[in-house]
C-alpha cells in the first residue's frame, strides 16, 4: 500500500457536513436591542433632520444581533422605505439607527 492510500484511512469522518459550522454560528453571542429613552429619540431626530446628502457620518445601528458603526458618506435618504444609504452599498434602516455622528 503507497503512502497517499495509507493515510486516507486515517483521515477524519464528517458522517453530518456542515455540522460543525452550525455549531460555530450557534456560540456567537447576540445582544438584545435596547429601548431609546424619548430624549434619545429626540436628540436623533434632529440630528436626522440636519442630515443632507454628501454628508460625512459615524452611524451606530443594530443589525443581526448585534450593533455596528459605520461611517462614510450618506449617498441617499429614503423617507418612503426609511432608509439611509451610506457610500453607495449599505442600506441601514432608521429605525435600528442609535447614534448619528455628524
Amino acid at each position: 500500500m503507497n503512502k497517499v492510500t495509507r493515510a486516507k484511512q486515517f483521515l477524519p469522518f464528517d458522517a453530518l457536513k456542515g455540522l460543525q459550522e452550525a455549531l460555530r454560528e450557534k456560540e456567537i453571542e447576540y445582544e438584545e436591542k435596547r429601548d431609546l429613552s424619548e430624549d434619545t429619540l429626540n436628540e436623533l431626530n434632529n440630528k436626522f433632520n440636519q442630515l443632507e446628502n454628501e454628508s460625512y457620518v459615524k452611524i451606530t445601528f443594530y443589525k443581526n444581533g448585534k450593533y455596528s458603526k459605520i461611517k462614510g458618506k450618506v449617498t441617499n435618504i429614503d423617507y418612503i422605505k426609511k432608509k439611509i444609504q451610506i457610500n453607495k452599498e449599505y442600506n441601514i434602516n432608521i429605525c435600528d439607527i442609535v447614534n448619528i455622528l455628524i
